[in-house]
């Protein structure tokens, strides 16, 4: 991965009245990173992708995007970058290539450029069997390949996608993220903001957003070396009352249940395993409680739970 920075924010912030969605974000983004923002709806990814591509105007910090200040020179950056939106965006009465054709003039492609380009996307996209077919008859999965089709006619350094397999099913997200590995070998930036870990745990790079602010920031494997000897596993015959049990232990962040297990979450500098281990036990002589590594999603709720807790929110 290259060591260039295409994106670089300081004190990034966007207020909506007495409403804060982003605040004093500041965010590094290397060339050729797939770079995932990870967080729930309102959490601030859409806001901050706005500013980025020059649509929304911060109302404080300094953006700088492929070396371009932004929003001052948001017209010259228009050209060097793609834009993926969650709703699909194209033309549903016009035909797949009509809406490439289209996208690609917008775009100020050549007229011999555009025809090759057009069939060289029909083919890497596989929409060349489909490019008669109007694009509002088309099924989640095939209008998500259209719109990235769409979104890299140009050739972009640097692609923002925003929540871009919201709307389609398991299959389709697998190859979708396989075309985006594809681009970033090509050299193209990706920023990708989604709430699905499976997702975020593929980026080489992640920023967990949590009410507007950024809360880590890093590669999933140095998120997750921060929680080692904080993540555990417990099983018990009577999960339900093991669980009441564990979130009310002294230093215990959260526990939750997935299938018959608990994973169970400790606060920083919690010691006290075999206490732990002794209360489960005297409750049900069959429980096991274990350490565990962690997954993104302890990272997430260890990342956020604090400043949950603080303002009396459920972790």
């Amino acid at each position: 991965m290259n060591d260039e920075i295409v994106i670089r924010t300081k004190g990034l912030t966007r207020r909506f009245g007495a409403l804060v969605a982003v605040n004093d974000v500041a965010l590094t983004v290397p060339r050729g990173c797939v770079y995932g923002f990870l967080g729930p709806n309102g959490s601030g990814k859409s806001t901050t992708i706005r500013m980025l591509c020059g649509l929304l105007t911060p109302s404080a910090g300094e953006i700088q995007v492929l070396g371009l200040k932004v929003p001052q020179q948001a017209e010259a950056l228009k050209r060097r970058i793609g834009y993926m939106t969650q709703k699909f965006s194209l033309f549903e009465d016009l035909s797949v290539r009509e809406n490439l054709e289209f996208m690609a003039t917008v775009q100020d492609l050549p007229r011999r450029r555009m025809r090759t380009r057009v069939d060289e996307l029909l083919v890497d996209y596989r929409l060349a069997d489909r490019q008669k077919q109007l694009a509002g008859t088309m099924s989640g999965g095939q209008k998500q390949r259209l719109a990235l089709a769409a979104a890299v006619v140009h050739n972009p350094e640097l692609l923002f996608l925003d929540e871009p397999t919201s709307a389609v099913d398991p299959e389709s997200r697998r190859d979708f993220w396989e075309k985006l590995f594809e681009l970033a070998d090509g050299g193209t930036t990706l920023l990708v903001s989604t709430h699905y870990m499976d997702e975020a745990e593929r980026c080489h790079r992640l920023a967990i957003l949590d009410q507007g602010e950024l809360v880590a920031d890093g590669t999933p494997a140095e998120l997750g070396a921060e929680l080692v000897d904080r993540t555990l596993l417990a099983t018990s015959t009577h999960p339900r009352r093991a669980a009441a049990l564990l979130s009310g232990f002294n230093g215990i962040a959260s526990v939750a249940q997935v299938g018959n297990e608990l994973r169970v979450l400790a606060e920083p500098g919690f010691r006290d395993l075999d206490g732990l281990r002794a209360a489960l036990q005297a409750q049900d002589p069959e429980a096991r409680i274990v350490p565990v590594a962690p997954s993104l999603e302890d990272v997430f709720v260890a990342a956020t739970h604090g400043r949950r807790a603080a303002r009396g929110e459920a972790a």
